[in-house]
């Protein structure tokens, strides 16, 4: 249609009549003249509409299904956080907890060796100059560590201080090859060096060919003269192969260290030696043999077995 005078007087006049009719069923209520218009009219346009709602209604619930989708995404996202920083709450907790074991256990044997220690944390591992089993601590010369000083933890002997720094301090293990200890056994007191194997239990030659030993025999650390490097009686190992005497001067035996080099964590590093040897106080209680538990044997007596005349069953 052109925009013409006529045509803008029509639009008006429509207008007029739609505000007039918009009066009129307002007044009207339920009785609006217009009522019965209103039906017919969605009589033929409700289906239409029931059909654009139709086409509609999947699209607006596909948005509402996005929307509600990148909600509970979000909120996935905080619950998995959430659920992260537990877990290395709990991570963090559990491995605390570890230290505190640890820091107790070693508490307990330095106590009972009468040992002044200091604690450390192990750091690293290896050495830079070569491929030798040492460890790295996390305490050094201005702790009060000084070379050729004894290193344990809660189990028994972890090794000797190599080489000091300021803040650090290198630790060669036990269990190194060019480490070697007096030791003396529990029981009989034999004397002898345990050399380290790697992987493999430690090598101890006893001074005395013809020693008696036993597997499960228990070792300690004899000493050092002005207790360096070596303070007396901590737990080495204990025996898990006698080689057979063969008239030799010296005897070899092996033995498996109590400490495990590969998962050290918590150590101390003994600063203070003990007034007097403890021996074997620093063995943990030996394992109380298990008691034998009587069994009781039912045998049944067939009951058509024949009596004789003294009431035995014959």
């Amino acid at each position: 249609m052109r925009d013409t005078r006529e045509s803008r007087l029509l639009l008006v006049l429509l207008i007029a009549i739609a505000f007039a009719l918009i009066t009129v069923d307002i007044h009207g209520g339920k009785d609006s003249p217009v009522d019965g218009a209103r039906r017919a009219a969605a009589g033929v346009f409700g289906p239409v509409e029931n059909g654009v709602a139709s086409a509609v209604d999947p699209i607006g619930n596909a948005i509402a299904a996005v929307k509600d989708s990148g909600e509970r995404h979000t909120r996935v996202s905080e619950l998995e956080r959430e659920n992260a920083a537990l877990k290395a709450k709990l991570g963090s907790d559990d491995r605390n907890r570890s230290k505190v074991r640890q820091l107790d256990s070693m508490l307990k044997t330095a106590g009972a060796g009468q040992y002044g220690i200091k604690g450390a944390q192990v750091i690293a591992i290896g050495a830079a100059q070569g491929f030798s089993w040492t460890v790295t601590i996390d305490s050094g010369a201005n702790d009060g560590l000084k070379r050729d000083m004894t290193v344990l933890n809660g189990d028994g002997l972890v090794g000797r201080v190599t080489t000091v720094g300021p803040d650090t301090a290198t630790v060669l293990l036990a269990n190194d090859p060019d480490f070697t200890v007096g030791t003396r056994m529990e029981r009989t007191d034999e004397l002898g060096f345990a050399s380290g194997q790697g992987d493999r239990p430690l090598r101890v030659e006893l001074l005395n060919g013809k020693a008696k030993i036993r597997k499960g025999d228990r070792l300690v650390t004899f000493g050092s003269q002005a207790d360096k490097p070596f303070v007396p009686g901590v737990p080495v190992g204990r025996v898990v192969r006698v080689d057979p005497s063969g008239g030799d001067l010296t005897r070899t035996i092996y033995v498996q260290p109590y400490v495990g080099f590969t998962k050290l964590d918590v150590v101390g590093v003994v600063v203070q030696a003990p007034r007097t040897d403890p021996r074997d106080e620093v063995l943990p209680p030996k394992p109380a043999k298990p008691r034998p538990t009587p069994t009781v044997t039912v045998t049944a007596t067939p009951s058509g077995a024949p009596t004789a005349a003294n009431g035995t069953q014959q």
